[in-house]
């Protein structure tokens, strides 16, 4: 035993040796092509697959090189590109009674998807000896039986193939019997024993014979089993089958207990010699014992276990037919089934390769999946036709190797539309009954930065009070992005570019995040009343998208100023003045007009008078609405020289604001009225001429003809009238002095003031009350020079213009 294990060793290294220099490439087919033999140990490489394909060995493993296997556990396995044996691997058990034994393995390598086929034939290794079922068999041979007579004997079984199957049988010296051997094709060569000489059991009533099965191994192996002859007397005929050779049809799948087909011999003898009885020739195996049954009676041959075309079409059995004499005669004969292959197997679905994701911009007939069907049964009952669902924007298109499909898109994908779909791959057979599989993979959509971002609003208008907190948020703006992940995550900026709202830009500040707006400092609604600017809102893809949006800002009005008092103002500023009227004026005469302004606009710029303070009640009287003091009755001899009036001016705002004006009034007899006007108007004179007085003085030594120029230009532009002033202010008693115009805007609506010119110094800013003049929307106060009409000194007229 150990040199036969000794030996066995030895032949097994030659023969990997001889394999591993006999590596061949099938370029003919496109295939890799590798001979081993059986019962390799787990790791034994058998070749280098990646670099007889061809493929880059540093991309081996990015590629994901693998097999594509069933259930079960395969063979092979990859490492490296390199495929290597993953666990022993028994010819006689994968092979099973083929003579030339080759595995296909299926391999995959993705980015780009190919599929290679590489066969692996496994070269039969001579580790089994023929064996015999029994170590001794016996005959028992009529003593009047003829020379010429044959009779089978069990055979010896070797899982090796080909040559290392048995070859031959040897038969061990004797005079009486000879041996033949019968060829049974897949079922091997079976031993017959012939009769050579005729038996006399009065000579010898036994005889022992060895037989010996010898492979074709080098060393051979062998097996033996004693044969035991028993010489017995007369039942001289054999049981004679009513056919010459039996043959049977029956579908797969039939049930158990189905009748085959049943085979009838006869014996001419009489009695028990007569009597047949029927059962499996010595030489049917286990196997076949499971799956079939014989009546002993009466020869029927019936399903025992289950028919599959699909792991055999057809079994030969030997259905030997015995007589019940003392000693049997039996003859044996073939029964040949043949299985009708049944559409019983569904089509197979394999999902050979899969890309889960693929971009929304692929374009049409990117490979998605590589796609594999099978089905077990043969013919059309084999034939499988594969499809999908029309309603995916997918297509199957078959490959070269057949029942290989290619799922590929057929048209352009939109994430944001449809972001996965279940795409269903249904098989049909093209048997009579159809049958079907169908297999469901998801097949994702991933993003692609195709999308800007989109702002909710587009422009934005956002209010907001003036006085505002510093630092505080004013609004936010909201954008977005129908993409997914940093292709939605969204930022946003200000632009600040040149552009006349740049400088309020700069006190903005905005989160790149959220999109909330802050001002850095508090707004003014007499500085500025609305203003513009542009947000940009990008995303972080790659590359990015953006789009911006118009932001209009309008500053609404806060009672934030109080009113101011334009006149009466002294010299020093306060708002104090005197004024002088005769005696005898009558009721309703005009004393002086108080005129006022507030910077706000609508009901915090609307202003009201009213008298905080008089002397006597009964006297003045005061125009809440036009702050005109007028006189209530005539004055008596009785009425003092002077009276004090204070005035209250406040808007109309929810917390209302207010200035206080003081007038003088001083009643002179009517010659001293006039004096006293003179007098004013000899000093307001006087006060006008200073500034050319200094200018004068400064010069010195300026030529005559200067001082005439600059008179004659003086005079020049006392003369110049515009289209307001000639149609509004020219009036009869007009003396040459210069008038100071101002204009100004609140709202839509602009207005102009119309007095004596000021000193040096003092601001006048227009209010929104008054008489109102109605001018083209012209943004910037403008400030000129103009003739004036005579007006009481230092006093303010305000003039409706129409255009």
């Amino acid at each position: 035993m150990a040199q036969r294990r000794g030996g066995a060793w030895l032949e097994r290294t030659m023969v990997v040796l001889m394999v591993s220099l006999g590596l061949t490439l099938d370029l003919a087919s496109a295939q890799l092509r590798y001979s081993i033999p059986e019962e390799l140990s787990v790791g034994t490489v058998v070749g280098n697959a990646a670099k007889d394909l061809g493929v880059d060995v540093g991309a081996v493993n990015a590629r994901g090189f693998r097999i594509v296997s069933g259930s079960s556990e395969p063979l092979f396995y990859l490492n490296d590109g390199i495929l290597h044996v993953n666990r022993i691997i028994d010819r006689e058990e994968v092979c099973e009674r083929i003579s030339t034994c080759v595995l296909n393995v299926k391999t995959v390598l993705e980015n780009p998807l190919e599929v290679h086929y590489v066969s692996v034939q496994i070269l039969d290794v001579n580790d089994h000896a023929p064996t015999f079922t029994d170590n001794e068999t016996h005959l028992e041979i009529s003593e009047s039986t003829s020379p010429g007579a044959r009779f089978q004997l069990p055979g010896a079984r070797d899982p090796d193939s080909d040559v290392f199957s048995i070859q031959q049988y040897k038969l061990s010296q004797n005079e009486h019997f000879r041996l033949e051997v019968k060829d049974r094709g897949e079922d091997g060569k079976i031993p017959v024993l012939f009769l050579h000489k005729a038996l006399d059991k009065e000579a010898a009533s036994s005889h022992r014979l060895q037989l010996t099965a010898v492979d074709g191994g080098k060393p051979a192996r062998s097996g033996t089993v004693r044969i035991l002859i028993h010489v017995l007397d007369v039942n001289d005929n054999m049981p004679i089958f009513s056919k010459e050779s039996y043959t049977a049809v029956i579908e797969e799948n039939s049930a158990v207990g189905t009748t085959i087909i049943q085979v009838n011999a006869t014996d001419l003898d009489d009695g028990l010699n007569g009597e047949v009885v029927y059962s499996f020739g010595q030489n049917v195996n286990n196997r076949l014992r499971k799956i079939f049954d014989v009546n002993a009676i009466t020869g029927e041959i019936i399903v025992k276990g289950q028919l599959d075309f699909e792991a055999k079409d057809r079994y030969e059995i030997d259905i030997k037919a015995s007589d019940k004499g003392q000693v049997p005669f039996s003859t044996e004969k073939s029964v040949m089934i043949k299985i009708l292959d049944l559409n019983d197997n569904e089509p197979e679905i394999e999902v050979t390769s899969f890309s889960s994701a693929v971009p929304e911009d692929s374009k049409p007939g990117r490979t998605v999946a590589l796609i594999s069907v099978n089905d077990k049964d043969s013919g059309v009952n084999g034939k499988v036709i594969c499809s999908i669902s029309e309603d995916v924007p997918f297509t199957l298109t078959p490959s070269l190797q057949e029942n290989m499909y290619s799922l590929v898109t057929k048209s352009v994908l939109d994430r944001e539309h449809v972001s996965k779909y279940d795409v269903t791959i249904v098989a049909k057979d093209a048997g009579e009954k159809t049958l079907s599989s169908h297999k469901t993979i998801s097949v994702s959509v991933s993003d692609v930065n195709d999308n800007c971002p989109v702002f909710s609003t587009n422009p934005y208008s956002f209010y907001v009070q003036e006085n505002n907190v510093a630092g505080g948020s004013l609004f936010s703006v909201s954008a977005k992005d129908r993409d997914e992940g940093d292709n939605a995550l969204i930022s946003y900026k200000i632009v600040r570019d040149g552009d006349r709202h740049k400088k309020l830009t700069t006190f903005l500040s905005i989160n790149s995040e959220t999109g909330d707006i802050v001002a850095l400092k508090s707004f003014d609604f007499e500085a500025v009343k609305t203003f513009q600017f542009q947000v940009v809102a990008t995303d972080s893809g790659t590359p990015s998208l953006s789009s911006n949006v118009t932001v209009h800002v309008f500053i609404l009005d806060q009672n934030d100023n109080a009113p101011v008092i334009l006149y009466p103002v002294s010299s020093n500023g306060s708002a104090e003045g005197v004024e002088e009227i005769p005696r005898n004026v009558h009721a309703g005469h005009l004393v002086t007009k108080v005129r006022a302004y507030d910077a706000d606009i609508g009901y915090n710029g609307w202003l009201l008078f009213s008298l905080q303070e008089v002397s006597d009640h009964s006297l003045f009287g005061l125009d809440r609405y036009t702050g005109q003091i007028r006189t209530l009755r005539s004055f008596t001899e009785t009425d003092e020289a002077e009276h004090k009036l204070l005035i209250l001016v406040k808007d109309n705002g929810n917390v209302s604001l207010s200035a206080t004006a003081t007038v003088m009034v001083k009643v002179v007899e009517p010659k001293e009225a006039f004096a006293a006007s003179d007098v004013q108007s000899a000093a307001k004179d006087d006060e006008d001429s200073d500034v050319t007085f200094y200018l004068m003085i400064t010069l010195g030594a300026v030529s005559l003809l200067f001082v005439i120029s600059i008179i004659v230009l003086i005079a020049m532009q006392c003369s110049k009238s515009t289209d307001y002033t000639s149609k509004y202010l020219q009036e009869p008693n007009y003396d040459g002095t210069l008038c100071h115009s101002i204009q100004y805007r609140s709202g839509d609506k602009r207005y102009m003031l119309v007095g004596p010119r000021m000193s040096i110094g003092s601001t006048i800013v227009p209010g929104s009350h008054a008489n109102t003049l109605v001018l083209p929307d012209r943004r910037r106060t403008s400030e000129e020079i103009r003739p004036c009409p005579t007006y009481p000194r230092n006093q303010w007229r305000e003039t409706q213009i129409r255009e």
